[in-house]
């Protein structure tokens, strides 16, 4: 059975991109849209050139329901939060309980939480100077950073010399189990 995805994000849309690329090779999971909060977001570039349905939407379109129609329109099964900044509201978790996940660069629960994002995590990371850090996996609910734990990704950075260092390389380990944990959760959804 097919499974229709949407990706929210409000940047450059790295991660996004790795889930478009997975996703496109799995037969029965299909990217049906790619959203940003932001008009100037770089996922929206990547979406168009990936022939992906994308649009822009504001903080009031999600916060009324207008989002969640339009997902609704396109029979959207899971969503995927790849570096979105906004606060998911209760109706919106409600819809997708269990089939709203989120990917947060840190060893969640730490260094979690509202304004705790990009390279403000590593740098805090950094300075509180963490022998190892990583990457969450973890269903979304109404708080910042606060579902069920899917998954962990670990990596030792006692070597690093700064913060842009461990930013890198938890990069790397994003883009390397967020589709591929997503794509297992959502194949074993019935």
């Amino acid at each position: 059975m097919l499974k229709k995805v949407a990706i929210l994000s409000s940047g450059m849309g790295s991660n996004a991109q790795a889930l478009i690329t997975h996703f496109a090779s799995q037969e029965n999971i299909e990217v049906v849209y790619v959203g940003s909060n932001r008009a100037s977001a770089g996922v929206l570039e990547k979406a168009r050139l990936s022939k992906v349905h994308h649009g822009h939407f504001t903080k009031a379109d999600l916060n009324n329901g207008t989002l969640l129609n339009t997902l609704e329109k396109l029979d959207v099964d899971w969503v995927l939060l790849a570096g979105f900044l906004l606060m998911i509201p209760v109706e919106f978790c409600r819809r997708y309980q269990g089939r709203i996940l989120n990917i947060h660069p840190s060893l969640l629960p730490k260094y979690g939480g509202k304004g705790m994002y990009g390279i403000r995590i590593h740098e805090a990371v950094f300075q509180a100077g963490e022998k190892e850090s990583g990457m969450t996996i973890h269903f979304v609910n109404e708080l910042y950073d606060d579902g069920a734990v899917v998954f962990q990704g670990r990596i030792k950075i006692d070597d690093v010399t700064n913060a842009q260092e461990i930013a890198d390389r938890v990069l790397k380990l994003e883009h390397t189990y967020y589709p591929r944990i997503s794509s297992e959760l959502i194949t074993l959804d019935k």
